[in-house]
This record gives structure tokens, sequence and C-alpha cells, in this order.
């Protein structure tokens, strides 16, 4: 970092080619203690990218549009009667941050937030390219005011190419992606997923690539410009079918060789014997079933793929002798088999082995005992990562706190913005 003074409260360690800037925090303090995130996002994608970063100790301020808030505030399901601003969505995604409502149309507003990135570490937004610049708050004007800033813009299609402009939700995504297809199998037609795996895996990604920034900047003082894509964080988790396309193969969707899901009495169960050499012997022994193994259409691994179906038909006539999906479980397990049953979500959050790693943790709420949220999904030196606090309960709810602790602005001067409507400050 030559040339550059270090950040006020920062010590320098030798290195054999470099120095290395490094916060002071307590041995106990999170990881991201110290570090300060203006979170310029909404919905899904961003918000549970800034929620990962909270958890570990960020300081997460969210801007909020005025008066209007994050649409996702508006979902469902509403957790105080007579209330429309306080879905679970909303407090799931953004537990543990701090909200300062701004009007980014008033230059005013920008103003407001331009100096909250001159004191941030990491600035993130999920618009569609373009509406940032409009606002005045994209990475070039950024980085005028912080140039060592850590911006991340996270969007359906990325920042460039001739689709970067379309509206991007999961659904859209999944369908664009060529997944939604692969999933289909024998159904007539696709469908669309509950899971909204484009918008979690960006913000996952998001997550990982602004720590691997933070690390850099660490060691050169050097900002980046991030770039992540909902479609490519997508189609980067598919495990077959890509990489087979992309090197002359054919696309391998539904159904997949080797997983099975089947109905025993009034449930189902799942299980999995490709994916690991051993998994197919283990199962001709548990049928007692050597056979197969001599079968021609069974014989190896790319003839069971071919001959799928038929290979299914024998196997799951096998499993429809067992009296229960339980039984079914109890001998799969035991031959080391990996199975399941097919559980719903209220029948997963009732088993005790979530609850035995603390993963549905539950934060304060000013209108009932708690909300119960998701946690991160990992453990730190063995302890859970959860939110630090709750979701905000009101749109602007630490406008005050923030521009007059964090900024040093007076009370006359918030009290002039909200006049001029550039901010909100209940």
């Amino acid at each position: 970092m030559t040339g550059r003074r270090p950040p006020e409260g920062y010590h320098a360690r030798t290195r054999p080619s470099r120095r290395c800037y490094t916060a002071r925090v307590p041995d106990e303090a999170p990881p991201l203690d110290g570090l300060i995130v203006v979170d310029l996002t909404r919905v899904l994608a961003g918000p549970y990218c800034t929620r990962l970063l909270a958890d570990l100790g960020a300081r997460v301020i969210k801007i909020e549009r005025a008066r209007e808030g994050d649409e996702m505030r508006r979902s469902p399901i509403q957790l105080e009667p007579g209330r429309d601003d306080q879905s679970s969505y909303f407090s799931r995604v953004n537990a543990g941050k701090e909200s300062v409502a701004v009007d980014l149309a008033h230059p005013r507003g920008r103003e407001v937030v331009l100096d909250l990135a001159r004191r941030a570490d990491v600035f993130v937004e999920n618009f569609t390219p373009g509406v940032v610049a409009r606002l005045g708050c994209d990475h070039a004007a950024v980085s005028q005011v912080r140039p060592d800033i850590v911006y991340c813009s996270i969007s359906g299609f990325g920042q460039t190419g001739p689709w970067r402009l379309k509206p991007a939700f999961a659904h859209v995504v999944n369908a664009i992606s060529g997944l939604m297809h692969l999933e289909q199998g024998d159904e007539a037609a696709p469908r669309a997923s509950n899971l909204q795996a484009a918008d979690v895996l960006a913000g996952t990604h998001a997550f990982g690539l602004i720590t691997a920034a933070l690390w850099r900047r660490g060691r050169t003082g050097r900002g980046a410009h991030l770039d992540v894509s909902m479609l490519e964080a997508l189609v980067a988790a598919d495990s077959l079918s890509f990489g087979s396309v992309l090197n002359g193969g054919g696309e391998l969707g539904n159904p997949r060789p080797g997983m099975v899901v089947h109905r025993i009495g009034g449930r189902y169960l799942a299980m999995q014997f490709m994916g690991a050499p051993q998994l197919w012997p283990r199962l001709q022994a548990l049928m007692q079933r050597s056979d197969l193994g001599q079968d021609p259409r069974f014989a190896t691994g790319e003839a069971r793929r071919r001959n799928w179906r038929a290979l299914r038909e024998v196997i799951t006539s096998w499993l429809s002798g067992f009296p229960s999906v339980e039984e079914a479980l109890r001998a799969l397990g035991e031959a080391r088999i990996p199975c399941a049953p097919v559980l719903r979500p209220a029948e997963l959050v009732a088993e005790p082995h979530l609850a035995a790693r603390s993963f549905f943790p539950t934060v304060p709420h000013p209108a009932r005992e708690g909300v119960r949220v998701t946690g991160s999904p990992y453990h730190v030196d063995g302890r859970p990562v959860g939110p630090r606090g709750p979701a905000p309960y009101r749109i602007g709810e630490h406008t005050r706190a923030v521009l007059s602790g964090l900024l040093g602005y007076d009370d006359r001067r918030i009290a002039d913005l909200a006049a001029a409507q550039a901010i909100e400050a209940p």
C-alpha cells in the first residue's frame, strides 16, 4: 500500500513482500465485526447476500425507498394484524440490518447515500443494469467518494451482454437457463419451481466474492467492482448437462438415473444409488439380485443410464414389497444406501436435527413474542450463525441514528432533509 495511509484504527503486519492492514478486534468478535455495508438491494438475491454479511458481524445499512420500503415487506405471510408491511419473507432476509429511508430520485437523497458510501467498506445493489447510474449511485459515482470500495452488482443476467436489461425473477431465470426444461422429465409440460435457487445462489456467490475482494483490498488497498449474474449462478449449479452439451454430449435431465422417488403406502421415500461406485453393488446385495450385474442392460454405468426406466421399474417393484416407508428406510440405511423420507416443510421444522443445530432462531418483534427465521447455513468455531437482531420494524427506523451517529448530521440538517422529503426519519 505504498503511498496510501492505512485506515484509522488499523495496524500493519509485516510480510515478506507486502504489508497487510487488519483491524484490531477482540478474539470473540464475529468475523466481519467493524465492516460497514451499504445495502441498496431489495427482494431476495441482494438481501440474502447482505443478510449473510450481517450474520457474520457486518453493520448493514439497508437503504429503503422512502414511504414505500422494500416491496417484500408486503409479501405473505403478514406477522402483525392490521399492517401490510410485516411479512415473514422480509423479516427473514433482512434480520439484523438497519433501515435508512431515502428518496433516491431527490438530489439531496443521493447525497445522503454517497455520504454513507464514504464511510462504507462494501456497497451492494441489485437493480437492472443502468438504474443505479440514473440514480447517481453506480460504481463510478461511489468510487469517486470511496476509491477502495468493494462494490457488488447482482443482476439477472450480468452487467454486459444482449440480455443484460431483461427483467429477472427466479422463475424467469429458471426458464431461460435450460433447467426448467431438464426438470420437466416425463411430465406433459414444464412447471414453476418453489425453490428460488437463482436468487439464493447469486446472493451466496456475491457473499463469497465480496469477502474475497475484501481480502485482496487488505493486502493491496485496491477496491473492486463485482458483477454477479443469477443466470450464471444457476447454470453453474447444474451437475451434468452443461458439461456434457459443451463437449458434444446430450442433455441429461429428468428422470435422473439412479435417483428414485417411490410411494409406499401413503408416504414417499427418495433413494440414490449412482454417484459413488460402491452404491450399485450394495443395492444388488440388499435386493439379493446379483443377476442384475450380469444383465447387459445394467452391467455398466452407461448401460444403466441408457436403460434407466427399465431398471427403475425393477427397483420400485422391489421397494413396493416393504410394508412401510419406515421399513424400507431402515433396510436401505443399514445397507449404507443414501435415502430419506420425502418430508413436508412443517415436518422438517418439527424434526429435532435442525433444532439441535439452532437453525431456526427467533428474533424479536414489537407485536409478537418473536419471529422464527432461518439461520446462516454454517457454524463458526462450533457455534451456529444467525441474525444479531430483528429486521427493521418501520421503514427508515434507523435513519436518524445512522445519519447522526455515523455521518455526524445534526438535528437541524436531518429535519431539513425530512422536510424536503429527501429522507424519511420517523
